[in-house]
């Protein structure tokens, strides 16, 4: 299945800024089709922003916004809006890749149903049955274009894969320890699990991901998780950074500070 999204992740490109100086960066978790909980965390930025005016503030969202919740078209709606309106990096996760393979092969969805794409096209208006035929599933492809915004598909199509700023390293699932990071392989970019998470070196910056569900955050030395399962605990959270200084907002949670 990786192989076939090399050709659309391919399409997408890095971001990448200097030295970070007054800039205060929000970096929020896997949202995964919770609008709701993704109004929740807007608000929490929002007010963190009026409170405490930090001269430059961007906000870094790392994929997933679609699938497994029902919400999945509002979730892009408002981000699309957000990055109109404010200084905003969305950043692809590989289920926003597999929505744009399966529009061009639509046997993607075989594999994508198996992790919430159905729930995403019936935000859409779509009425799939539980396992698509292969007829089936390319009417669905084509029903999807017709029944998607143009602004939807464009903004999905415009989705970079890192975002790198200062000492951070952004990015959806993570790095392969070992490679620079400017060499990295898409497919780890979007899909990289245990061999990342187990590592303990020195990436050359801090590397900010999601995709592996935890508990709480993990800000460690080398790297910092923000997807604590948002469709399945109702907590979605994000990370604020201001230089070395880390601290959490979440839904249906008071900020937590770190040093």
């Amino acid at each position: 299945m990786r192989s076939l999204l090399r050709r659309i992740v391919g399409q997408t490109g890095d971001l990448e800024h200097g030295e970070a100086d007054e800039t205060c960066i929000y970096a929020v978790g896997d949202i995964h089709g919770h609008a709701d909980l993704l109004h929740e965390i807007c608000a929490r930025i929002d007010a963190d922003i009026r409170k405490f005016r930090p001269a430059r503030p961007i906000q870094v969202f790392l994929g997933d916004y679609i699938d497994r919740g029902p919400d999945s078209r509002d979730v892009i709606a408002i981000l699309e809006q957000r990055r109109r309106t404010r200084s905003t990096v969305c950043l692809l996760g590989n289920h926003e890749a597999c929505l744009l393979e399966f529009l061009v092969n639509p046997d993607m969805l075989a594999q994508w149903r198996q992790f919430g794409g159905l729930q995403t096209l019936m935000s859409y208006g779509l009425t799939p049955s539980p396992n698509p035929d292969a007829a089936e599933r390319r009417a669905l492809a084509l029903a999807l274009v017709r029944e998607m915004p143009p602004a939807h598909l464009a903004f999905l199509r415009s989705l970079p894969i890192t975002y790198s700023y200062g000492r951070y390293f952004f990015v959806h699932a993570g790095v392969r320890p070992g490679i620079a990071l400017k060499q990295q392989r898409k497919d780890d970019l979007l899909w990289i699990r245990d061999d990342f998470l187990i590592s303990e070196d020195d990436f050359g910056k801090v590397v900010v991901h999601g995709h592996t569900p935890v508990h709480q955050a993990e800000l460690l030395r080398n790297r910092i998780n923000v997807d604590t399962g948002a469709y399945a605990t109702g907590r979605l959270t994000c990370v604020k950074l201001e230089g070395a200084r880390r601290t959490l907002l979440m839904t249906g949670n008071r900020a937590a500070r770190h040093g």
